[in-house]
């Protein structure tokens, strides 16, 4: 690995400071799970980085129904795992952080770098992007917060400017009767990378579905708002027929490549499949809460 400078930032004021410096060749590190990997292989070679873990802002993890959810950049994917409050509230978001890497891993991986790392396959971009979750994301010019499914520009590439870092992951209290759900398909039984993840949230009144959100991973160039998938369940009672149509409308607008890992045909198959098993989960877990 190259020689490179290292700072532990404490506040986002002094990372911003830092990340000013475009001399440097700058790089924010959290967890260093995807960074220092791409490091090895020669893929970054950043001068200078900068670790926010020490910083208490990007440290916060706040869950409840009144203000709903407000996460940390700096937060370890476990604690957001393990959460009792989050896993009531959020249990689709719950089992995306859990899936990610080993026990290792997730003491160090933050949701922020699963997102940063900008991969199509990440985990928790469904799990959120179903959630409508917002990124509070600071800068030269101050602040400001845009919806996650502008995040995702290309494979590897965010809509981050230079000088610019995530902070904080914001989404708004779950509906009274509402759940979501995230489930993905790998070769292996863990510690793999997702052939496809779905992601659904489902609300209802009464017997109907009055909201729903469904996104897909892995099966384009970036994390996918199923819109067509979602408004084939609004007004329904979620009943075999609608599950089907929802299924098929994902199946869709899902672009998958042919790779090592499965064909694209195969993957729009499997999009079919776990769109229809996530929105029967969110909808069970849903009806729990009515």
């Amino acid at each position: 690995m190259h020689d490179y400078r290292y700072t532990a930032a404490t506040s986002v004021d002094e990372a911003l400071r830092l990340l000013a410096d475009g001399a440097s060749e700058p790089r924010i590190l959290a967890g260093g799970t995807d960074l220092l990997i791409q490091m090895r292989a020669g893929v970054r070679r950043p001068r200078h980085l900068i670790d926010v873990k020490r910083i208490p802002e990007l440290n916060a993890l706040d869950c409840d129904t009144s203000v709903g959810l407000r996460l940390g950049a700096a937060v370890a994917c476990w604690r957001v795992a393990e959460d009792h409050r989050l896993r009531t509230l959020y249990p689709g978001l719950a089992e995306a952080a859990a899936l990610i890497g080993s026990t290792q891993i997730q003491s160090r991986a933050t949701i922020a770098g699963n997102l940063c790392n900008g991969s199509p396959a990440a985990d928790t971009a469904p799990a959120l992007l179903v959630l409508d979750a917002q990124c509070v994301i600071a800068g030269p010019s101050g602040r400001r917060t845009i919806p996650l499914a502008e995040l995702h520009t290309a494979p590897g590439r965010t809509c981050l400017t230079p000088g610019e870092m995530l902070i904080e992951l914001r989404a708004a209290p779950p509906p009274a009767h509402g759940a979501d759900c995230y489930r993905r398909l790998i070769p292996r039984n863990e510690m793999d990378i997702a052939v496809v993840g779905v992601g659904a949230s489902i609300a209802l009144d009464g017997e109907r579905c009055s909201a729903a959100r469904v996104a897909l991973g892995a099966v384009g160039p970036r994390p996918i708002l199923a819109v067509e998938a979602a408004a084939a369940l609004v007004g329904t009672k979620l009943n075999a027929a609608a599950l089907d149509a929802a299924a098929q409308a994902a199946a869709a607008v899902a672009t998958p490549i042919d790779d090592m890992r499965g064909t694209a045909e195969y993957r729009r198959d499997v999009v079919a499949v776990l769109t229809r098993r996530v929105a029967a989960e969110a909808a069970q877990r849903a009806r729990r809460r009515a």
